[in-house]
């Protein structure tokens, strides 16, 4: 594989490529398969990559969601405010309190807050 930007002198190899550039051109390649598994499970996709890359990945995982059920684990809010754009975006936020995590605005007795897809 080779990379070739205008402006550079030569193509770069894929061992001359930042973490962060490998590891978006993975998403790219994960998110945008011809056939997608039934469920995509991302933790923390925004590791390694720069900031401002991150509303074009939360575009790639709105679009790969057309065509998969995908769960994203993040702690950025970055990422969050970019996914919860999208109107198939149903975001789940957790509160620790005293070592325990809780599902935010969620009482003791009260149904999940998520809607499972139909199939």
């Amino acid at each position: 594989m080779l990379f070739t930007q205008h402006g550079l002198l030569r193509p770069l190899t894929a061992s001359e490529l930042s973490d962060g550039t490998l590891r978006y051109l993975l998403w790219i390649a994960a998110l945008l398969t011809p056939r997608p598994p039934s469920l995509m499970i991302l933790n923390e996709p925004e590791t390694s990559l720069h900031p401002d890359l991150l509303p074009a990945l939360a575009r790639l995982i709105d679009k790969a969601s057309t065509r998969t059920q995908v769960w994203v684990v993040s702690h950025a809010a970055r990422m969050i405010a970019a996914l919860k754009e999208s109107r198939h975006c149903n975001a789940i936020t957790l509160t620790k309190d005293l070592g325990e995590t809780a599902i935010e605005g969620q009482g003791m007795l009260d149904q999940p807050p998520w809607k499972w897809p139909e199939r």
